[in-house]
């Protein structure tokens, strides 16, 4: 399967601060890759690197057999890169269709087939019959799944997922779980995430990555991963091999 994002040795420092150290690794076309690690490892770094948020120290950042590193984040979401956060950002005072019409618009230039798109996309997250409320006024999970949807509007090839299970409930995180495995199988979209939920994190990724550190420890396959003993000792803790 063929390299849609390849990280070659890319470093970021801030001031003294190592904050992602020579990370190399590659996201297959098609497939569901998880980069996990404690806070503070250098996960969201990396991501905010990928996304054009700042360029790298180091390296370089290939996404469709092209250089991005270096590019502002508005030409790298045009390339097809779309990006969830931490902490969700919808625009608050505008309904829940509009925020996703905002991103529909990237590759449109036709409000009437912006919204048409939004609204697939709406139905696709199960936020259809919540189009008309504002952003605001929407739960956690509905406001998580508003994050992602906003980012599906884009169009993009590579989807990334910044702990959007973050704060739900079991049945909640199951609920968009589900989603991301049938976008993944219908659409073939590409996902990397970066996820604390071990329990999501097995569910959906064929491929794991450990930040420590700012530094690669372990990469393979889930199961490997996870019973890899820098993995346990500096994240997992022994009661995951329980």
């Amino acid at each position: 399967m063929n390299a849609l994002l390849s990280i070659n040795g890319v470093s970021k420092r801030f001031r003294g601060l190592v904050a992602v150290d020579r990370v190399s690794f590659e996201v297959p076309e098609g497939g569901v890759f998880a980069i996990i690690g404690p806070n503070g490892a250098g996960k969201t770094t990396l991501f905010n690197m990928i996304a054009g948020v700042f360029p790298p120290d180091g390296g370089s950042i290939i996404f469709a057999g092209e250089r991005i590193d270096g590019l502002p984040p508005d030409r790298i979401c045009r390339r097809g890169i779309g990006r969830t956060f931490q902490i969700v950002r919808p625009f608050p005072a505008l309904s829940v269709e509009d925020n996703v019409i905002v991103g529909a618009l990237l590759h449109r230039k036709r409000v009437g087939a912006a919204r048409a798109h939004a609204h697939d996309v709406l139905r696709r997250l199960d936020l259809y019959d919540k189009r008309a409320q504002r952003a605001s006024a929407l739960t956690l999970p509905d406001r998580k799944r508003l994050e992602v949807a906003r980012a599906l509007a884009s169009d993009p090839k590579l989807l990334l997922l910044d702990e959007v299970m973050a704060g739900l409930r079991p049945t909640e995180m199951d609920r968009i779980v589900a989603i991301l495995r049938e976008l993944n199988r219908e659409t073939g979209l590409t996902i990397l995430l970066i996820e604390h939920v071990m329990r999501a994190v097995m569910a959906l990724a064929s491929r794991i990555l450990v930040l420590h550190h700012g530094a690669a420890i372990a990469e393979g396959l889930p199961e490997q991963v996870m019973r890899d003993r820098a993995v346990i000792d500096s994240y997992l803790g022994v009661e995951a091999i329980a």
